[in-house]
């Protein structure tokens, strides 16, 4: 069974060789006389390495193919970039997403390979990939895809920011097609935006939760949401520092919202985000009686996140990080 595999596998590659011979214009002989083939091959790299994070969600350098041509998604904020970059018809695959912005690669033509949170590792395989993207939530599977292909795993630090992550992680994607001169226009206009933000909040306070089962999660500075108090510079009076709320926060009272009374609170509705049937809508379970009674509702600053599957499916994005700062700047700069 192995002789017969390792022939099967050897007639492919001999293919493949034909194939690449064929694409350059003529056989391999006619190719290495070639000087100009030659400076080609100089100049264009089989791959390059970058920093990514592996199974244990450590950084750690990875050789990926160069300017890969079939490329498998399991990550929204990846595929964001790649649309941005404009190789997204490179895309092979693709896990299911509600984001209306992405819509174009949730077709008949690409495969569906499960969600960001379970891959079908079945279908990644047969779409026959160059390099797989997956997110924070498919890390226990890295070992598993990459036994397929190249796993690159991106991520955004809320220590260096949103937009920073962003940026960083656009120039990695880049790099792998050679298009790094395009993040730069990309990003072009993300630090006066949030420049105007941050000077509104300047010496204000709020709470930043999410509503998820009929209760109100506060968030720190350490997960989702971050850039409310990170980056535009809220006073996040939500939670202790020291406390870990970067998954779904943490569970709080709206006695505890009436006691801490923040200036401004800011609300993801996660139901909503994940489309969980039945659930109530997040305005609902926010506006009760010890809420209503708060300086935040009586001034109209409860700041409902308008695009909240954005905020919690896709936070490092491109098209992400402009949808999320319009839902802020509709809501405070009017």
């Amino acid at each position: 069974m192995k002789k017969m595999l390792s022939l099967a596998l050897a007639g492919v590659m001999a293919l493949s060789l034909m194939a690449c011979s064929a694409q350059n214009g003529g056989d391999s002989s006619e190719n290495t006389s070639s000087p100009s083939s030659s400076q080609s091959s100089e100049e264009t790299p089989e791959s390059v390495t970058i920093t990514s994070l592996n199974a244990n969600k450590e950084a750690a350098e990875l050789e990926v193919p160069y300017d890969p041509q079939r490329i498998a998604i399991l990550d929204m904020a990846s595929l964001d970039i790649l649309d941005a970059l404009g190789v997204g018809d490179r895309v092979v695959g693709t896990a299911s997403t509600s984001l209306e912005y992405l819509q174009d690669y949730i077709n008949d033509d690409i495969a569906n390979l499960g969600t960001i949170k379970e891959a079908d590792l079945e279908a990644v395989m047969a779409c026959e990939p160059d390099v797989i993207f997956i997110g924070g939530r498919l890390a226990s599977s890295y070992d598993a895809l990459s036994e397929i292909a190249p796993v690159v795993y991106l991520a955004t630090d809320t220590e260096l920011g949103v937009v920073e992550s962003v940026r960083q992680n656009a120039t990695t994607i880049a790099s792998m097609f050679g298009l790094e001169d395009k993040v730069d226009e990309l990003m072009a206009d993300f630090d006066a935006r949030i420049t105007a933000l941050s000077e509104f909040a300047a010496g204000k306070t709020a709470i930043v939760g999410l509503v998820t089962s009929g209760s109100y999660n506060v968030l720190g500075n350490d997960g989702r949401c971050s850039m409310i108090g990170r980056e535009i510079g809220f006073e996040n009076i939500g939670v202790d520092a020291n406390i870990d709320t970067s998954t779904h926060g943490n569970e709080a009272s709206f006695e505890f919202i009436v006691e801490k009374a923040p200036d401004y609170i800011f609300v993801m509705d996660r139901d909503a985000a994940i489309g969980t049937d039945g659930a109530k809508l997040a305005q609902e379970i926010m506006e009760n009686e010890l809420v209503m009674g708060t300086d935040a509702y009586q001034n109209g600053n409860i700041v409902y996140l308008a695009h909240p599957a954005v905020w919690y499916t896709a936070e490092g994005g491109i098209s992400a990080l402009d949808i999320m700062l319009q839902d802020l700047e509709s809501e405070l700069l009017g």
